[in-house]
């Protein structure tokens, strides 16, 4: 029996990395990697699920970086100043009306107030920051976690259906992206679907929208009486810059910052086949309904207003 379950793992072991393997090449594209871990979590399971959060946290912060080397400055600069107001609107417009949700579905407040976080900022990063301050319990975390994790599974596939449904340009659909999808990983996949300046919108706004993990969570440790050593700043932001600022300010090296792109969108492929495979049907039943139901309100509620104001003032 033993020896069973030893063999059994190795199988495992082995088909994971091959479909790691494969989506590495490409013939797999950012959503079918995703399907990809999805379908290995079902049937198989993930034999590294220990190391996966942290994988996956690292290879997204280390891809957004290079992504900066194919992106300018000053058209960043420009799109982050057209998403500012939708930024702070839309966030502040989130947390209200995801505290109301969570009061008529009588979700646990701290269970809510994750939800919430993760929705109007950018999904798992902003869970992760304020969870801490908080002293919230795994298992509040594991389900706001898993109800970002699956709306934005689901966001991947629909958006760009949806964007060219309603024939949005790529600077409309990029922003429509930051402001309604949670995690910078499915933004980046779904923007780069619209092409090149859908993503360069897309990423900036989403980033931008990431630095307000800090005020909220200096207002968290005010208002909960939380532990304000808790709180965990986005530095690899500001490597994104400096990123940008090299490929702006010296065009020269282009022929070293294009593998770094290459590196760049493989590296999120390879993330969302992370978060596939860690989408586990275990992961699913512990959402249970009512926290579910609020993700999905709250996120129908925030794409819905954020795509009638794209479409009625750009």
């Amino acid at each position: 029996m033993n020896q069973f379950g030893n063999n059994k793992k190795v199988y495992q072991q082995i088909i994971f990395i091959a479909a790691l393997i494969l989506c590495l090449t490409p013939l797999i594209s950012p959503s079918t990697a995703l399907l990809l871990g999805i379908l290995i979590a079902v049937t198989i399971g993930h034999p590294f699920i220990h190391l996966n959060h942290k994988a996956t946290n690292l290879l997204l912060k280390i891809s957004v970086v290079f992504l900066g080397f194919g992106m300018n400055l000053h058209h960043a600069m420009t799109a982050g100043k057209e998403g500012i107001i939708f930024t702070v609107l839309s966030i502040s417009t989130t947390l209200l009306f995801g505290w109301l949700l969570g009061r008529w579905l009588k979700v646990d407040m701290k269970t809510s107030f994750l939800i919430s976080g993760g929705t109007a900022i950018c999904g798992g990063s902003a869970i992760a920051a304020i969870a801490p301050i908080i002293k919230a319990k795994e298992k509040q975390m594991s389900v706001a976690l898993g109800a970002v994790f699956i709306l934005n599974s689901v966001a991947l596939f629909i958006f760009p259906a949806i964007g060219h449904h309603l024939q949005m340009s790529a600077s409309q659909f990029g922003l429509w992206c930051a402001i309604a999808i949670h995690d910078t990983s499915s933004v980046v996949g779904a923007s780069a679907k619209y092409g090149q300046e859908a993503l360069q919108i897309a990423t900036t706004v989403k980033l931008e929208r990431a630095l307000w993990i800090i005020p909220l969570s200096v207002l968290t440790v005010i208002f909960s009486n939380g532990d304000r050593k808790k709180i965990n700043i986005p530095y690899f932001i500001a490597l994104f810059i400096l990123a940008m600022c090299c490929s702006t300010y010296f065009p020269k090296f282009t022929n070293l910052y294009e593998p770094l792109v290459s590196v760049a969108h493989k590296g999120l492929t390879v993330t969302l086949f992370f978060i596939g495979a860690g989408l586990s049907a275990k992961t699913i039943r512990s959402v249970g309904i009512k926290p579910f139901l609020q993700a999905v309100f709250l996120w129908a509620f925030i794409s819905i207003i954020s795509v009638i104001a794209i479409l009625l003032l750009k």
